[in-house]
């Protein structure tokens, strides 16, 4: 059974940091290039930031580059973003996303909510 856990939410000031976190299992998470979206009140979900099986490559988004960094350890099934200097654009649920690097096969996770507030 595939599962994609999302923690490491919650509220947060203006200026601070967060590492979300998503453990993977059911799957060949080193095969799955993984991804963090996020969802705002209103408005569609966005690509956040995404990461390749192999760890050597990463995207994101122009409104987080040099804030976020997304990163893996395959050892453990595991994803994390860091979030350094948040501002309160950045309230929204987050989504941990797996997309099959060889299949058409893709897995969402719950989602987790992030409050940027003072």
């Amino acid at each position: 059974q595939v599962q994609l856990v999302e923690s490491g939410g919650g509220l947060v000031q203006p200026g601070g940091s967060l590492r979300l976190s998503c453990a993977a299992s059911g799957f060949t998470f080193s095969d799955y290039a993984m991804s963090w979206y996020r969802q705002a009140p209103g408005k569609e979900r966005e690509l956040v930031a995404t990461i390749r099986g192999d760890g050597a490559v990463t995207k994101y988004a122009d409104s987080v580059k040099g804030r976020f960094t997304i990163s893996r350890d395959n050892a453990k099934n595991t994803v994390y973003l860091q979030m350094n200097s948040l501002e309160p654009e950045a309230t929204a649920a987050y989504y941990c996303s797996a997309r099959s690097m060889i299949l058409p096969t893709s897995h969402w996770g719950q989602g987790i909510q992030v409050t940027v507030s003072s």
